[in-house]
């Protein structure tokens, strides 16, 4: 019986991770998942997410394992890699949160910066097949053309969160030009959908528009989105772990044997914030009390993802519209808060 593929997911408690933990799962990988369960946000729907995995594994039959540490913890990452020996590892693990920054920066610095440099070492001592990491759409910052793409210049961040992001790009591109470790970076578009962030417009409005709360809707209303559904961003995710950069063409990481690649990671088509709000208003069955207001520090008013770079490479074809995204979003949340 062959052994089974070992995948290494940080940040497993998270939106992202919980999901992408259970679809390898699925697969019958050995899993092992790490999180500090920190309290930026409700910490109890944190561990509701990882009952889920458990529900998730005994169901499939297949290896979890789970660790409480934070990536920012050397000596602690240093053990596990050595330890668990993982063929691919996910680095989900960060400070989310573009507003927060703005009061926080230094956890900022501990969690994507420090402690991305601990996954980055420890794929290299450790001799990793492939390392993917968290990046976002912030690092196209005050970029005005659209829809980005990978090529653009991304030197111009708008919140100290994108320029950890960026940063992150930097750091992985270093490490792969240097010690040849494969490794793929996913700028990811607002993700939404089912056990979703509570400090995310969906939840936040969704919260409000139940409780009889105004909502704030920043910058007029005049803001655009490129909402992406969670499954979407699972699946594109799990494919692009299987398929090392090494193997990209065409491309001149290819030409000096870098295997470092980066894909935007988006539905590929914005919505207006308005339109998100009605369409959760009729989930919800309530109207929305709304106070309009200005643009937030940080923030942008658009984002809006050419994935034909991920098409060409993993066939990549989101299948989940904002209709029926949202639609299955509010279900949840009701049947989650009842």
């Amino acid at each position: 019986m062959s052994k089974k593929r070992k995948v290494l997911i940080t940040g497993c408690a998270g939106f992202i991770g919980a999901s992408l933990s259970k679809r390898f799962l699925k697969d019958n990988y050995e899993v092992i998942g790490i999180d500090n369960i920190n309290d930026y946000y409700d910490q109890n729907l944190k561990l509701a997410r990882l009952k889920d995995i458990d529900n998730y594994k005994i169901e499939n039959k297949s290896c979890w394992k789970f660790y409480k540490s934070s990536i920012n913890n050397e000596v602690a990452i240093n053990q596990i890699f050595k330890e668990e020996k993982p063929n691919i590892v996910i680095n989900l693990a960060a400070q989310a949160g573009v507003r927060f920054s703005v009061n926080n920066p230094e956890a900022y610095t501990k969690s994507n910066l420090n402690g991305f440099f601990n996954i980055l070492e420890n794929c290299r001592n450790n001799y990793v097949e492939h390392l993917l990491y968290a990046s976002s759409s912030s690092v196209y910052g005050a970029n005005r053309e659209y829809p980005f793409t990978e090529d653009q210049k991304i030197s111009k961040p708008l919140s100290f969160y994108a320029a950890t992001k960026i940063s992150n790009e930097m750091m992985a591109y270093s490490y792969s030009n240097i010690y040849k470790i494969p490794i793929t970076g996913l700028r990811f578009f607002t993700v939404y959908g089912p056990w979703g962030r509570p400090d995310m417009a969906p939840m936040i409005f969704s919260n409000k528009i139940i409780s009889g709360k105004p909502i704030s809707v920043f910058n007029y209303g005049k803001m655009n989105r490129d909402f992406t559904f969670i499954d979407d961003i699972i699946e594109g995710t799990f494919l692009c772990s299987l398929k090392s950069p090494n193997l990209f063409k065409n491309s001149i990481e290819t030409e000096l044997n870098i295997p470092n690649q980066i894909f935007n990671i988006g539905y590929g088509k914005p919505v207006n914030l308005e339109y998100f709000i009605e369409l959760l208003e009729d989930s919800l069955s309530i109207k929305a009390i709304k106070n309009y207001e200005s643009m937030q520090i940080g923030d942008v008013a658009s984002t809006y993802a050419n994935t034909n770079k991920l098409e060409k490479w993993i066939n990549y074809k989101p299948k989940v519209n904002i209709e029926n995204g949202v639609k299955k979003f509010a279900e949840w949340f009701l049947s989650y808060y009842s």
